[in-house]
């Protein structure tokens, strides 16, 4: 199972700048990769394990942000197109079940 986390965050001010910051580090301290600038993936063994994150991103989440939280299985992540300049990028592996973030 693959959690994405899609956002939009403002950034006019320097201090809207900074809140976007430590919203992005706290995805990563969670053990989210960025797959593109607003959106951030991560496997997990089932959707349970995901239910814990929400609310913690849901109550770190920046005055003014929208955030949506899609959750699909490992087969629809790994049948996933990427493109980068125009050419095919491979998808990146399921990670082990005993990989440490």
């Amino acid at each position: 199972m693959w959690s994405l986390v899609m956002f939009d965050l403002p950034v006019q001010t320097k201090a809207e700048r900074r809140h976007a910051t430590e919203f992005r580090e706290l995805l990563l301290d969670l053990g989210y990769q960025r797959a593109q600038f607003s959106v951030y993936a991560r496997f997990s063994p089932s959707v349970s394990s995901v239910i814990p994150t929400i609310g913690t991103i849901k109550s770190n989440l920046p005055a003014g942000g929208e955030v949506r939280i899609l959750s699909i299985t490992d087969h629809q992540w790994a049948t996933a197109l990427r493109f980068s300049n125009a050419e095919g990028v491979e998808v990146e592996d399921t990670p082990s079940q005993l990989a440490i973030f």
